[in-house]
């Protein structure tokens, strides 16, 4: 990541950056200014683990598909009920072990951020997730 796109500290600073970049024609600068507002936004959540953080990482980062599609901020509702409800493992766990492609991770594939896919954490952190989920994600993303 660009040194002064890693010392942004708020969304906006990243947002404002990130057109400016984009209208200057540096599309991989808007795109590391992106994912550093991912990163202040989880940051901001509170994530207790490495885990957590990974996974509070990816619903930000479907947040933000979901607003580049519809033009404007949009929270990722049904994902932030279950994590309520269920907490952000248990949710994470439901999500990559239905039988259906969730529309995250299809968002997430349009925008080439699969790293920050649920099944990515998954992977990466198979310690924390049941069988299931670790070759479900296996099925899905067969190159990590």
């Amino acid at each position: 990541m660009d040194p002064k796109i890693a010392k942004f500290v708020t969304v906006e600073d990243c947002d404002s950056f990130g057109v400016n970049a984009r209208a200057r024609g540096a599309p991989h600068l808007a795109d590391q200014a992106r994912k550093r507002a991912i990163q202040i936004r989880a940051d901001a959540h509170g994530a207790t683990s490495d885990v957590e953080r990974e996974c509070l990482l990816a619903v930000y980062a479907y947040e933000e598909g979901l607003s580049a599609r519809k033009g404007k901020r949009q929270p990722a509702s049904r994902t932030w009920q279950m994590i309520k409800r269920h907490g952000i493992i248990p949710a994470v766990e439901r999500i990559v072990t239905k039988r259906e492609v969730s529309m995250g991770f299809t968002i997430l594939a349009e925008m080439d951020l699969m790293d920050f896919a649920f099944e990515a954490v998954v992977l990466r952190h198979p310690q924390s997730f049941s069988p299931e989920a670790i070759a479900m994600s296996r099925t899905r993303l067969p190159d990590l």
